[in-house]
């Protein structure tokens, strides 16, 4: 890993970063899908949200990855559950999908999930990692066209969010190798398509030139 990236790499990083945010505004939905992955601080913003009140019916989702098989032998949504209730979650205002290994099947499983037990979902609350929301709402909107969508995620700047995740440098890798898939999946009929301003798209290409590959297709 890279520990002195030259400020040019972390202006880049950051364009790329708020790129990926979406800004929406947070209201009232009929449930919530938080998306399962290597950050637990996932699972304490969804606690916190449903502590406001912003949603009454909680969707854990996540098997595992090669990021998560040591951090969570038992599946993210498995684990995401059981901090969830740690933090005062009740259980029955919460689902667990255990299947998942990517985020169109935590989107079509979820659905799945909740149609099978009845539950009218005509406004959904998708809560990710930051840099996951672009690529969140754009895989949504293709699977789960009909639904509302509000995409949200810990509110961190990237200086905060890197002071507290261990994910070091390979952070740009991850934010890469998003910026990528949306670029890419909707040729493959994975998502819809997303603008992708030319500063940001310039930022990306001098990332990937300077190495940060590891996380591409």
């Amino acid at each position: 890993m890279r520990e002195n990236l030259i400020s040019g790499e972390w202006a880049d990083a950051e364009l790329i970063w708020r790129y990926h945010r979406l800004g929406h505004r947070l209201r009232g939905c009929s449930a919530a899908i938080a998306l399962g992955c290597n950050d637990l601080g996932v699972a304490a913003y969804a606690a916190e949200l449903y502590h406001r009140g912003l949603f009454p019916l909680l969707v854990f989702s996540g098997a595992n990855s090669r990021e998560t098989f040591t951090t969570f032998p038992r599946g993210e949504g498995v684990h995401y559950r059981e901090h969830a209730l740690e933090l005062g979650v009740p259980d029955d205002a919460i689902l667990v999908e255990p299947c998942a290994t990517n985020t169109g099947e935590n989107i079509t499983l979820s659905r799945d999930l909740l149609q099978s037990l009845g539950k009218h979902v005509d406004s959904l609350m998708l809560i990710s990692m930051p840099y996951m929301e672009r690529r969140a709402f754009a895989t949504t909107r293709k699977i789960w066209p009909d639904v509302e969508l509000v995409c949200t995620s810990v509110p961190m700047s990237l200086s905060e969010y890197r002071r507290t995740r261990a994910h070091g440098t390979e952070l740009i890798d991850m934010m890469i190798g998003d910026l990528q898939r949306i670029i890419e999946y909707p040729g493959q009929g994975f998502a819809i398509a997303q603008d992708v301003p030319p500063t940001v798209y310039a930022a990306y290409e001098r990332l990937v030139a300077a190495g940060y590959r590891s996380r591409m297709l």
